[in-house]
């Protein structure tokens, strides 16, 4: 897997302090590491946020960045600490204590996709767990990093919006027909942005029709811990949507109604990009 850690998509002039940031809508699977897995080209997709990063593409339009990772999520996790590794699946790691999403096979190097299928036949080495840390992990949070202080140099303040996607299955359960949120916006409860900018979110998403909520079953992991730090003038936004608003999950396929849905967010988009314009107030301070 030698392709580029990333892709950065900028404007043609930057004018929103606002970045948009995919880490889990990689799809390039290198033939050796397919060749390494238990699962076929399609269940190994489970954990991919397939087509986020075509949703939020219009971001560019509006000024603001795009930064999306080529790796998948299957492969190396961009939204957990480098840290976090599994004894279970890398040879020579010892036991991390107590750390939820190790045990359930979802650290840096994931053991498990999202539906709980084991990824591998056996262990991988530690060699090869850094290997790709140092080639996918570390790139991609040294460019997010890199954008977010060029934004808070230019306009005094940054605002990251990660963009994922959620199972249709993990919103609707127990909710009766037509209550399940489509869009969950997670802020770790109000550690990670200010809670002005969480509201002007939540609101552009409602004007067009789209059921929110906050923090619940996603408040934001690794990312939004990181990189949301309100005090300083920069806050991280976590966007999940439902997938099966623009996409046949089981098959991994726009749906017919992907253009439609992709439109509705555009709109959204332009307006999040306005709240970071220069010489606007994004949130109180």
């Amino acid at each position: 897997m030698r392709h580029a850690p990333f892709t950065l998509f900028e404007p043609v002039q930057r004018s929103s302090c606002v970045v948009f940031a995919a880490p889990h809508s990689g799809r390039h699977y290198a033939p050796e590491f397919l060749a390494q897995s238990v699962l076929d080209s399609r269940a190994i997709r489970a954990s991919e946020d397939a087509f986020v990063d075509h949703l939020f593409a219009p971001a560019v339009q509006f000024g603001a960045p795009l930064l999306v990772a080529n790796a998948p999520r299957a492969f190396v996790d961009l939204n957990r600490g480098c840290d976090e590794l599994d004894p279970a699946v890398i040879e020579g790691v010892k036991s991390p204590g107590v750390n939820a999403r190790i045990a359930s096979g979802l650290g840096v190097v994931p053991r498990v996709v999202a539906i709980g299928i084991p990824i591998y036949h056996g262990k991988i080495s530690l060699a090869e767990a850094h290997d790709r840390i140092n080639r996918f992990w570390w790139p991609y949070h040294h460019q997010l990093t890199a954008l977010l202080e060029q934004n808070r140099a230019q306009f005094g303040q940054a605002i990251l919006i990660d963009c994922h996607s959620m199972p249709h299955s993990a919103v609707s359960r127990g909710a009766l027909d037509g209550t399940a949120p489509q869009i969950v916006l997670g802020d770790r409860f109000g550690a990670a942005a200010d809670e002005t900018l969480m509201a002007c979110i939540h609101a552009a998403f409602v004007e067009v029709g789209f059921r929110v909520a906050r923090n619940t079953p996603f408040a934001g992991a690794f990312i939004s811990r990181r990189y949301g730090k309100p005090q300083m003038g920069q806050h991280a936004v976590q966007i999940e949507i439902d997938r099966s608003l623009y996409m046949d999950e089981a098959r991994i396929r726009p749906s017919t109604e992907f253009d439609a849905v992709r439109r509705r967010l555009a709109g959204v988009i332009a307006d999040i990009a306005k709240m970071g314009q220069s010489g606007k107030e994004l949130a109180a301070q």
